[in-house]
C-alpha cells in the first residue's frame, strides 16, 4: 500500500529539475529531454497527486504553495537516493568499501595530506568520507567509524583515543603589530574569532592564561576553522585554532603563534566504530594505519615542544 503512493522517480525528478529552474526548457536541457517531455511527466506527476504544482503564467512557470513544500520534501529524498546510489557504485572494483564520517576540519588538514598512503597500501579498498558534526546512531547511519573529537564517550560505540590537541591563540604578523600585542591580557581588548562549536574556547585560555575578562564571549563567529584560519590570515582578529591544523601557516608566517600558554582544558581526537559489530578487513586497516599515524603525529608534536 506504502509503494502505491509513491510516484515513478522520472517524474520527480523532471518536477524537481523544473522546479528548481522554474523552466520546463532549461529542465530539458540539463535532463536531455524534450520541453514537451519535461512538461508531460509534470503533468502525471499533478494528475496522481490531485494537486496543480506550478501555475502557468503565459510563458512562465510559478511554484503554487503546495508546489513549494513538495519541492522542499522531494528534494531531501532525491539527494538521499543519490547518495545511496553513489556510495553502492563505490563497490565497484574494491573487495571492500570502509565509509567513514569525519570533522570538516580535520579531514581537510589532517586526514586527506595522509590518505594517499592507506591508498597506496591497501589498494583494493573503497573509501567514502562524509561529513559529520555530531555523534550520531551507527544503526540508523551507514558508518563504520568515525572521527570524533571532545570526550570518549559515544553512545553504542568504542572510542579509541589517537591525540591531544593543542589549541594556541594566533593571528597575522599585521595583525599582531597593529594592535602591540605583547602580553596576554592584550587579547581582552583586540578583536577575537570565535568557533560556533567551542564557545567556551576563549574563556579556558584566558584562564589558563591567568586573565580575568567579561569579554571572552564577544567576537565574531564561524562555523569551522577553515573560515576561521582564512580570516585570521587576512587580519580579522585573534584566533584559537588547533596547531596541528595550521602548521604549514605556521611555518610560512602567515600565521603567528601570539604567546605560549600551556592549556588546562585539551581536549583529544578519537576513532569511534560501533560496538558489538564484527569488524570488516578494511575497517580493521584503517584502524591500524589510523593508530600508526596518529601516534606518528603525537611523536612530531612532542618533538616541536615547547615552541
Amino acid at each position: 500500500m506504502k509503494r502505491a503512493f509513491v510516484p515513478p522517480a522520472d517524474t520527480l525528478i523532471a518536477f524537481e529539475c523544473a522546479a528548481r529552474h522554474l523552466s520546463f526548457t532549461r529542465a530539458a536541457e540539463e535532463l536531455h529531454l524534450t520541453q514537451g517531455a519535461v512538461s508531460k511527466q509534470v503533468r502525471q506527476l499533478e494528475d496522481r497527486l490531485g494537486v496543480e504544482l506550478f501555475r502557468r503564467v503565459r510563458q512562465r512557470i510559478v511554484l503554487t504553495d503546495a508546489g513549494r513544500l513538495y519541492l522542499h520534501d522531494i528534494r531531501g529524498a532525491l539527494e538521499q537516493m543519490t547518495l545511496a546510489t553513489r556510495q553502492v557504485m563505490s563497490f565497484a572494483g574494491s573487495a571492500d568499501v570502509l565509509n567513514l564520517a569525519v570533522l570538516p576540519t580535520f579531514g581537510t588538514r589532517w586526514l586527506a595530506p595522509r590518505i594517499s598512503d592507506f591508498i597506496r597500501r591497501y589498494p583494493d579498498a573503497g573509501l567514502n568520507l562524509s561529513v559529520r558534526l555530531q555523534p550520531f546512531d551507527f544503526d540508523e547511519e551507514p558508518f563504520d567509524g568515525a572521527i570524533h573529537h571532545g570526550d570518549p564517550v559515544w553512545a553504542g560505540a568504542i572510542a579509541e583515543h589517537l591525540f591531544d590537541e593543542e589549541v594556541i591563540p594566533v593571528a597575522s604578523r599585521v595583525f599582531r603589530d597593529r594592535h602591540n600585542i605583547r602580553v596576554p591580557e592584550d587579547l581582552t581588548r583586540v578583536p577575537r574569532l570565535q568557533l560556533a562549536t567551542r564557545p567556551l574556547a576563549w574563556r579556558h585560555w584566558f584562564e589558563s592564561a591567568g586573565v580575568e575578562t567579561d569579554a571572552a564571549f564577544q567576537g565574531a563567529r564561524f562555523e569551522q576553522f577553515v573560515m576561521i584560519t582564512e580570516a585570521a590570515i587576512h587580519h580579522a582578529g585573534a584566533a584559537l585554532i588547533p596547531r596541528f591544523f595550521i602548521e604549514q601557516e605556521l611555518a610560512s608566517g602567515r600565521l603567528v603563534r601570539l604567546f605560549d600558554v600551556p592549556p588546562e582544558h585539551e581536549t583529544a581526537y578519537f576513532f569511534v566504530y560501533p560496538e558489538g559489530r564484527t569488524m570488516r578487513p578494511v575497517v580493521a586497516a584503517f584502524r591500524k594505519w589510523l593508530a600508526e599515524e596518529a601516534r606518528s603525529a603525537r611523536t612530531d608534536r612532542e618533538t616541536m615542544l615547547p615552541g
